[in-house]
C-alpha cells in the first residue's frame, strides 16, 4: 500500500518566514531611509533659510550704522562750521530755523527772506546751508499750503512751486505728495469761477484745461458743479 505525501502548509515552511522576515526588513530599511532623507532636506531648507534672514539682518544693521555714521559725520562738520561762524552767521542760522518753524520756504525763498531781514548774502547763504531743511519736504508742505487756500490743478501747482523758488525736482515731489485729488480741485476751481463770473458749459471747461487741467479733469469738475 503507497504512502500518501502530505504536504506542509506554506506557513510551516522555513523558507516562506525568511523571505517574510527579508520582505519586511526592506519596507522598514526604506521606511527610515526616507524619513532620514525628508528629515534631512527639511534642515538644509531651514538652515538655508535662517542663512538668508541672517544676511539680511547683517545687511540691514549695517545700512542703518551707516546712516548713523553718516548723521555723526554731518552734525560734527555742521557742529565746526558752527565753532568758526562769525555772529551774523549765527544769528542769520537762528532766523532761518525759527522761519521754518512757522512756514514752508524754498532755499532760494529763504535766503532772499533772510537778505531782506538784513543779513549779508554771506551770512543768509550760511544759515540757509546749516539750517538742515529738507527741501524737497518743503516743497510737499508748501504745496499743501497752497491747497489749503486755493484749488489748482497739478501742472499750476508745479509751476506756482518753481515761482517759489524751488527747483523742478523738489516741485515735483512737492505735488506728488501733497495728495491731491485733481479732479475735486477741478471742481473747486470750476465753482471759484462761477462765484465771479458767467460761463456756458463749453467755456468753463477750455478755461480749466487753459488752467492745467486734463480735459477729463476739467468736465469732471465742471460736471460736478452742475449737479
Amino acid at each position: 500500500m503507497s504512502q500518501t505525501k502530505v504536504k506542509k502548509s506554506i506557513l510551516k515552511r522555513w523558507w516562506f518566514w525568511v523571505v517574510i522576515v527579508i520582505i519586511v526588513a526592506r519596507i522598514v530599511g526604506g521606511s527610515e531611509l526616507n524619513d532620514y532623507k525628508d528629515k534631512n532636506n527639511s534642515t538644509d531648507v531651514a538652515a538655508v533659510d535662517t542663512q538668508d534672514t541672517k544676511k539680511e539682518e547683517k545687511k540691514a544693521d549695517k545700512e542703518e550704522k551707516d546712516k548713523t555714521k553718516e548723521k555723526e559725520k554731518e552734525k560734527e562738520e555742521t557742529k565746526d562750521k558752527t565753532d568758526k561762524a562769525t555772529m551774523g552767521e549765527k544769528n542769520a542760522l537762528d532766523k532761518a530755523k525759527d522761519y521754518l518753524s512757522f512756514s514752508a520756504f524754498s532755499k532760494s525763498g529763504l535766503v532772499k527772506q533772510l537778505e531782506f531781514e538784513g543779513f549779508t548774502s554771506e551770512e543768509a547763504e550760511y544759515g540757509v546751508d546749516n539750517c538742515g531743511a529738507d527741501w524737497k519736504e518743503q516743497a510737499a508742505d508748501k504745496a499743501i499750503d497752497y491747497l489749503s487756500l486755493s484749488a489748482f490743478s497739478r501742472s499750476g501747482l508745479v509751476k506756482q512751486l518753481e515761482f517759489e523758488g524751488f527747483t523742478s525736482k523738489e516741485a515735483e515731489y512737492g505735488v506728488k505728495q501733497c495728495g491731491a485729488d485733481w479732479n475735486e480741485q477741478a471742481a473747486k476751481k470750476a465753482k471759484d469761477y462761477l462765484s465771479i463770473s458767467s460761463y456756458s458749459k463749453s467755456g468753463l471747461i477750455d478755461q480749466l484745461v487753459f488752467e492745467g487741467f486734463t480735459s477729463e479733469q476739467a468736465k469732471y469738475g465742471v460736471s460736478a458743479v452742475e449737479n
